[in-house]
């Protein structure tokens, strides 16, 4: 008898636990998986969330069963299962994981041979049918379980972006928001000049602090307030699974993920130039100013990792970003991490002697941004619509790589449209003008909120 699964999302598995997720509906997702990758070896992982290890148990006895091994390497975030998959030449790696959604959900996120993305346009669906309809194949024998504890080489390959020894002694603070990324900065604190001041920093599955985003403000002031109280050089916040980090500089203010697209790309491209880098259409002028600063090509692709790491792919990037602090790097097989980015910042900060806020200033004054701004709509398309037919006799320049860019002489902004709820998202740039950012990011919500 097929069963429905309301968990599968467009790139991943999410659902509430134990109704849209539990260990039945793991194992037969487990299974469904490596019969469809025809993998013979798998690796596997699980983040902080209570219910993960149970739920990753229940995964691996569908893999076996499927007559796969699996390697598990227990408690990770979701870039150590993208390490070990393309450093170990697996067929395939999943990690149980739901990031920043609540308490009660969980989920997985999976990847093909060389850590390539699985999402709805490749391979999910087929996943889905099989663990729907249970129509699984006999295997000949059962898979073997071995467990892979050692983060050895993950932690060179980490230290492998940075030059350590022009590092300086500097103070961060880490705020790892009781998710999985306290016990690598652990393996890293040996390694490096740094003095960590670590809160919320032991994992912890009920989240005593809350649900670490450091993407929604209310969850930035106590990464902010220890930064001021310590004197720090800056603070670093991760979400659960760690594949996001996010910066606050030595005045504990919050830097807008845009920013830290073009100082990555301006540190590959002291490090690597002539190289391309891969940018979103949601805001693009500093980015590209950069990019082209510094010896580089930026080329846009449609917000999204699956689209973001096609591009690099094709066009040999070096880096590609996204302002959602998303960031992916080449020499880690595409794949996005929440580490890289830091141990980069901090380099650039050691080795010119500015401080981060330093760094920043100067961008966000030529290219002020209203930040990304979504709005709960009946009919998206018709809002979009609406938008295009009040701008189209002002000469501006339309995009539609990913929802309506629009670009005028001192301005630009991007509307799209959410993949997975009524909202309309907004991002609105200017040209050394915050006034006009501001007046046009007001015109911009009068017409999607009526």
């Amino acid at each position: 008898m097929t069963t429905s699964l309301t968990c599968f999302k467009a790139y991943d598995i999410r659902g509430r636990v134990p109704d849209q997720l539990n260990a039945d509906i793991a194992y037969r997702i487990g299974r469904a998986f490596a019969e469809v990758l025809g993998a013979r070896r798998l690796v596997v992982g699980h983040d902080i969330r209570l219910s993960s290890p149970a739920l990753c148990d229940a995964v691996v006895d569908g893999i076996l069963d499927a007559g796969c091994d699996v390697d598990h390497i227990g408690q990770c975030g979701t870039e150590e299962i993208y390490f070990a998959t393309f450093h170990g030449g697996y067929d395939g790696g999943l990690v149980v994981t739901a990031s920043h959604n609540p308490i009660d959900y969980n989920g997985i996120k999976f990847v093909r041979e060389g850590a390539r993305p699985i999402s709805g346009d490749d391979g999910l669906p087929d996943i889905k049918a099989l663990a729907e309809s249970g129509a699984f194949a006999e295997a000949a024998q059962r898979g073997s379980l071995r467990a892979q504890t050692d983060k050895s080489a993950y932690i060179d390959h980490l230290l492998g972006y940075i030059d350590v020894a022009a590092l300086k002694p500097l103070k961060l603070v880490v705020n790892a928001g009781n998710g999985g990324a306290g016990a690598v900065i652990d393996l890293l604190e040996s390694r490096l000049p740094f003095q960590f001041i670590k809160i919320h920093h032991d994992a912890d599955g009920t989240f005593p602090h809350g649900i670490p985003n450091p993407l929604l403000p209310e969850n930035r002031a106590a990464t902010a307030q220890a930064v001021i109280e310590h004197g720090a050089d800056m603070g670093i916040a991760w979400d659960g699974d760690f594949d996001r980090c996010f910066f606050f500089d030595e005045n504990g203010q919050f830097i807008e993920g845009y920013y830290l697209v073009g100082l990555l790309a301006e540190a590959f491209l002291r490090k690597y130039p002539g190289s391309a880098v891969v940018h979103d259409p949601r805001l693009t002028w500093n980015t590209i100013d950069m990019v082209r600063d510094h010896g580089g090509r930026a080329v846009q692709s449609r917000t999204g990792h699956s689209f973001i790491k096609q591009v690099m792919r094709s066009e040999d990037a070096i880096y590609g970003g996204e302002m959602s602090a998303h960031h992916y790097f080449r020499d880690f097989a595409y794949c996005d991490s929440g580490m890289i980015p830091w141990l980069l910042v901090s380099e650039l900060v050691s080795a010119s002697g500015k401080s981060l806020s330093r760094w920043v200033e100067e961008r966000i004054r030529a290219y002020p941004c209203s930040g990304e701004i979504n709005s709960e709509v009946a009919d998206t398309a018709r809002v979009l619509a609406a938008i295009e037919a009040h701008f189209s006799g002002q000469d501006g320049e339309i995009d539609r790589t990913d929802g309506l860019s629009m670009s005028f002489a001192e301005w630009r902004f991007n509307v799209r449209m959410s993949n997975t709820e009524p909202v309309v998202r907004l991002n609105v740039e200017s040209r050394a003008n915050v006034r006009l950012m501001e007046e046009k990011t007001a015109e911009l919500l009068g017409l999607i909120r009526g």
